[in-house]
């Protein structure tokens, strides 16, 4: 459990520091099981090594690509088990890069859509806003189906 250069075991402080997180951020990944319960100090704080800080690095690493908590949960039991074949993981990641993908062409049709409206605008007054008039009518949103007129997540 070495993790400080004077060899001794890292606060959470010092965890949250070194993986680029936030305390209450660590708190919560032991709370749901991403990261096993710390060992205790005679003073009862939380004590952590290397292998816990690698594996909030990985977490972070993949919270940064936008795998949810539960994908990070396979991805990080398929990592505990470093013999099995990879097939699984591979089978996560191409689901999540279609998700990606859904959402970016999402993204792309609304964002069609805004410059769109933006461009009907003429500067008058609100009453004549056509954007407003068009956020209002959802007639009048001709990309409302290939968005899903849902929140994009």
């Amino acid at each position: 459990m070495m993790s400080t250069p004077d060899g001794r075991p890292m606060s959470i402080g010092t965890l949250a520091d070194r993986a680029r997180c936030k305390v209450q951020t660590i708190r919560y990944y032991e709370q749901i099981g991403l990261l096993p319960p710390a060992p205790r100090s005679a003073g009862n704080q939380r004590r952590y090594g290397d292998a816990v800080l690698h594996r909030l690095t990985f977490i972070r690493h993949a919270r940064d690509f936008g795998f949810s908590v539960e994908a990070i949960r396979e991805l990080l039991d398929m990592a505990d088990h470093p013999t099995m074949p990879c097939d699984e993981v591979d089978a996560l990641a191409r689901r999540h890069l279609q998700e990606v993908e859904s959402r970016l062409a999402r993204l792309s049709a609304l964002r069609d859509e805004l410059a769109r409206m933006v461009a009907l605008c003429h500067g008058g007054s609100v009453d004549e806003c056509r954007i407003i008039e068009a956020l209002s009518d959802h007639r009048l949103c001709r990309q409302e189906a290939s968005h899903g007129g849902a929140s994009l997540k």
